[in-house]
């Protein structure tokens, strides 16, 4: 009873979160994007003129910078005064945020050891860490493949007909290039508690990998630490009940940002390209539901069901961590090991993000197609490979999927201009690729638990 009313809160606050947003963007926050709008109409017409001119050297074509600079300001400046007017309404999502991410490293840490020390051979760690990586590396490359396929098929960029860009032209932000060294830093922790504070999971898992085994093979000592660590587990597993009572108000006060910043019309603009996408994802958790029919036969449809909630979080807040806690209750309840769903779910997060591989791959391809660039199939192919290793650094990142994809398509001659196109909507297109992430991750330990023989 008290699951369905969760899901009902959480449903009443993105109905509402809509509402609420769309009556604070029309009285309010309209006239500041009316100027940001008319700002960026002209920086475009300027971007056009200052690429039809070839004299950089003429003093039009100074003229013409000093308009960008000065327009680029009046963007700027009302896109921060935007950013105060929502400021109110993200402080709640974000409370809800920082207690997620203050439950998570920890929870990580001591379920991960208590599984691992229960397992307590290194060769069965091995076994079903095998089993694991074989199951993300065949669900990353099928979303990576599907989505190449969806915009292929789609061709949503085609309509856009964007002239090449100046090379000094760009968009703010990151890039993500391919490099093992950072790669080796991502993975490896040079101190565990950095790690714990800046919630780097993949390096946690790492720590606790070595720390499980040890611990495990001392025998009798290592048995008053393991009863210890489990016990650190329940108190935050007691603590997260606490925190999800506050998922309702974090979804509202996410929704009610977006829509007061982007208005209703930013959906329509895009409708086109948002439904595709959506409806790629739909088809992207069809196959992840059918290949854990596969094993699981009817009970994957009841998994589904239990971790709806969790879902909707990640759909409201636009983050799969926040989940995270919820899905590791849900996976207990629904019968798999404890010591499986520590080791796969934190493992998850890091290596099994099926609905942003899915959009890195949509995004890429899009930004090729508004520019008409033509990539043949052994470079779309190429570029998957790539998104597939650099996706793996991407963890912890703002806007992470965007990072990752702004070093990707650099290395193939895309202009990094072309991601303006996506900024916009990105947090609309970030809510369904985060609830499909928790999906990936929770059928991932659910099959590596049947595949155990640890299913309850």
């Amino acid at each position: 009873m008290k699951k369905n009313k969760l899901t009902l809160y959480i449903f009443i606050a993105l109905i509402l979160g809509v509402i609420v947003g769309y009556i604070y963007n029309v009285n309010v926050v309209a006239v500041y994007n009316n100027k940001i709008n008319a700002a960026e109409t002209s920086i475009k017409a300027i971007d056009n003129n200052l690429f039809k001119l070839k004299d950089t050297t003429a003093l039009i074509y100074k003229d013409l910078k000093t308009q960008r600079i000065a327009q680029a300001k009046i963007r700027k400046a009302n896109d921060a005064i935007r950013e105060d007017k929502v400021m109110y309404f993200n402080i709640l999502s974000d409370i809800f945020l920082r207690l997620i991410k203050m439950i998570i490293a920890p929870l990580v840490f001591t379920t991960l050891v208590v599984g691992i020390a229960k397992v307590g051979d290194i060769k069965a760690v091995g076994r079903i860490g095998g089993k694991t990586l074989l199951w993300f590396l065949s669900a990353s490359l099928v979303s990576l493949l599907l989505g190449m396929m969806m915009v292929n098929l789609f061709k949503p960029g085609s309509e856009m007909h964007l002239m090449l860009p100046d090379s000094h032209l760009g968009a703010d932000i990151q890039r993500s290039a391919l490099s093992l060294k950072d790669f080796i830093n991502h993975v490896f922790p040079k101190s565990f508690f950095e790690s714990m504070a800046n919630n780097e999971i993949l390096q946690i898992v790492v720590f606790s990998l070595f720390f499980g085994v040890a611990t495990a093979s001392i025998g009798e000592k290592g048995e008053i630490i393991i009863k210890a660590l489990d016990a650190i587990a329940h108190v935050i597993l007691k603590i997260t009940g606490y925190v999800m009572k506050l998922a309702p108000l974090a979804v509202f006060g996410a929704i009610t940002a977006i829509v007061a910043k982007q208005g209703l019309g930013i959906i329509s603009t895009y409708a086109i390209f948002i439904g595709e996408y959506y409806f790629s994802l739909i088809i992207l958790c069809a196959i992840i539901i059918s290949a854990g029919f596969v094993v699981l036969k009817g009970r994957v449809f009841t998994l589904v069901y239990n971790i709806k909630d969790a879902m909707l979080v990640a759909f409201g807040t636009s983050t799969s961590e926040a989940a995270y806690p919820r899905v590791l209750i849900e996976m207990e309840r629904f019968g798999c090991s404890n010591k499986i769903v520590s080791f796969v779910l934190p493992l998850g997060y890091s290596f099994n993000v099926d609905g942003s591989m899915m959009y890195m791959t949509f995004a890429s391809l899009f930004l090729a197609q508004s520019y008409s660039i033509h990539l043949s199939v052994g470079q779309q192919i190429a570029m998957l490979l790539t998104l597939m290793l650099t996706s793996k650094g991407m963890a912890g990142v703002p806007r992470a999927s965007l990072v990752v994809v702004a070093g990707t398509i650099a290395m193939f001659n895309i202009p990094e201009a072309g991601l303006a196109l996506l900024i916009g909507i990105d947090p609309l297109l970030d809510m369904g690729r985060s609830a499909t992430n928790v999906l990936g991750n929770a059928m991932a330990t659910a099959v590596v638990s049947k595949w155990e023989n640890e299913l309850n």
